[in-house]
């Protein structure tokens, strides 16, 4: 029988760490712990490998470890289970640590949006279904199903180039900031984008508007990146004339448009990494991540400097605490699986098709 976690609860986080270490010795290769680079730094530090959600769960794919205790949010643990061999099995620490942006775009809410589309004309015919990868298993198996495809923040020029080459229009969901900025970046005009709007009929849009439109955006948005504002690198450049402004894509147009820099965490790492050393940087993303920064390049003279003036972090990633690590792996080690993630055979090959025409693209 699996240990209760209620005895967790009131665990001070200095025994936690003690019994996560030892717990971690105890599984040896049989388990993989791995942290995103948003995650909290006291659950982080305990990370087998880190980096952003795609990379990891490859890495997990490539590990023999039987257990994937992955440190994120749930589609993350799902793409997991995706990817990884059915003797691994995917677990997320707290089944509550969710994304917002994720959950802005459903499968109803996507189906009807198709159905509606299809009074215009014939989707599978025009229409290519694009989910960023923060997204659950059953969109990239609604894309994989439709001719469509996953992309990252990364990789989602590329992914807009094949998308466009086999179909007219792009439906890209579930972040319309990601899909505005990449379009841009390609030449798409902001005219001949829209944003579909969910909760309206046809999206909040004339029959005449959606044939016109090439870019269908969905009406979502990460809640952390949504916080940064153009009057942040103003300010910040009025401050600092040498200053240097990178920005995470899901940030609003106008601060990708504002900044030097615009790319996902793992571009955002390599190019403060890659500067030269007295560098003052002001970042737009999550602030677990730009802290990390900030302390792991101050010998070098660097300055990483957060975005907004306001404290702002994946909250829903924050509740993976170190109480929910230890009892996750005190489970494991007692010979009990809690909090497994798994997804449908049906739905995991369709996901998969989805995410391998991803990997051939990019």
């Amino acid at each position: 029988m699996a240990i209760a976690f209620d005895s967790y609860r009131s665990l001070d986080d200095a025994a936690c760490q003690a019994r996560i270490l030892e717990a971690k010795s105890e599984l040896g290769k049989n388990a993989v712990i791995l942290g995103h680079h948003y995650q909290r730094e006291d659950v982080y530090r305990h990370a087998d490998l880190t980096g952003d959600s795609l990379k990891l769960s490859r890495l997990a794919a490539q590990s023999e470890a039987k257990y994937i205790v992955f440190c994120g949010v749930h589609f993350m643990a799902e793409v997991a289970d995706v990817l990884t061999g059915p003797e691994q099995v995917s677990i997320l620490p707290d089944l509550s640590a969710g994304c917002s942006m994720a959950d802005m775009a459903n499968l109803a809410k996507v189906e009807r949006a198709w159905h509606e589309l299809s009074t215009v004309f014939d989707p599978d015919e025009v229409v290519t279904p694009v989910t960023y990868i923060n997204s659950a298993a059953d969109l990239k198996a609604f894309c994989g199903e439709h001719g469509g495809i996953v992309c990252t923040s990364s990789n989602a020029g590329k992914i807009l180039d094949w998308s466009f080459s086999r179909r007219e229009k792009v439906l890209f969901f579930p972040d319309q900031h990601l899909g505005r900025w990449s379009a841009h970046k390609m030449g798409v005009p902001l005219d001949d984008m829209l944003v579909w709007d969910y909760d309206q009929p046809m999206g909040g849009h004339s029959i005449e508007a959606i044939k016109a439109a090439k870019m269908i955006l969905w009406k979502g948005h990460c809640s952390v990146h949504q916080m940064f504002q153009p009057q942040h690198v103003e300010r910040f450049r009025s401050q600092h004339p040498d200053g240097i402004v990178i920005s995470h894509p899901e940030c609003n147009f106008d601060v990708c448009r504002l900044s030097d820099y615009v790319g996902s965490t793992e571009t955002i790492i390599k190019t403060i990494h890659d500067a030269p050393e007295g560098t003052h940087w002001l970042v737009g993303t999550e602030l677990n991540l730009v802290e990390r920064l900030a302390n792991e390049f101050a010998s070098q003279g660097k300055t990483v400097q957060f975005m907004s003036p306001t404290v702002c972090m994946c909250s829903t990633m924050a509740r993976i605490d170190p109480q929910h690590l230890a009892w996750t792996l005190e489970n494991l080690v007692a010979g009990h699986v809690v909090n497994r993630i798994t997804v449908p055979q049906d739905e995991a090959e369709l996901a998969r098709l989805a995410l391998s025409r991803m990997l051939e693209v990019s």
